[in-house]
């Protein structure tokens, strides 16, 4: 699995997290007949080839928004990714 995580600020003390995750095939196989996966095969579009896992993103997102308080439900955006507003907590 992987993942790409977004972090900007939303107002103040709040911040936006936005992530997007997707499946690489790594499978032994590959890498034992030397032909492991490209770097584009790895990457989201448009740099890359990979397809975006809308209920794996979706899973994770929700147990971050659980963990971190979030202020509402994971909202989509246009690249692929689903956005939830925290509280910034600094220690």
């Amino acid at each position: 699995m992987c993942a790409h995580i977004r972090a900007q600020w939303a107002a103040p003390g709040q911040v936006k997290i936005a992530l997007a995750c997707w499946v690489v095939n790594m499978d032994t196989a590959r890498y034992f007949g030397d032909n492991p996966p490209a770097r584009e095969e790895m990457r989201l579009p448009p740099e890359g080839t990979a397809e975006w896992d809308e209920e794996l993103t979706s899973r994770v997102i929700g147990h971050l928004a659980a963990r971190m308080n979030a202020l509402a439900t994971a909202l989509p955006t246009t690249d692929e990714h689903l956005t939830v507003t925290v509280h910034l907590v600094l220690p």
